[in-house]
């Protein structure tokens, strides 16, 4: 076995990660880890990311509770890209409250909601 060595100084200390359904393989969303995540990440077994809106790490499901239970973690030929294995709590893994960030299908020219909303955003997420 090699040690883990995923190079975070390609895109200026983060790596893009795909998170996707340990049990389906549906591509549930996009983020980004920077050291601290992944570090913080492997050690709690809950997924954390660097939020660029907010400017801080993050736990998946901190205001939500739709937390993500890692449980296969895998990294390209590059080594600056990870793929994460989630048993994903609460159904939802969308901000928008559908099950993943990719619900809009692109059919010609526009875009249709191809799923369905499991929560209501309004009501889950504390607006400041």
């Amino acid at each position: 076995m090699n040690s883990i060595n995923i190079d975070f100084r390609k895109s200026s200390g983060m790596v893009p990660v795909i998170i996707q359904d340990y049990q389906t393989g549906e591509v549930l969303m996009l983020a980004y880890m920077n050291e601290e995540a992944y570090s913080l990440s492997m050690k709690t077994g809950l997924a954390h990311y660097w939020s660029r809106s907010k400017n801080r790490i993050w736990k998946k499901g901190e205001e939500s509770g739709h937390i993500q239970e890692i449980k296969e973690v895998r990294i390209d030929c590059d080594s600056d890209t990870i793929l994460m294995k989630v048993n994903q709590v609460g159904d939802a893994a969308c901000h928008e409250g559908y099950r993943s960030c990719f619900f809009r299908k692109v059919i010609n020219d526009k875009t249709v909601i191809d799923g369905e909303r499991i929560f209501d955003p309004s009501k889950v997420y504390n607006k400041e």
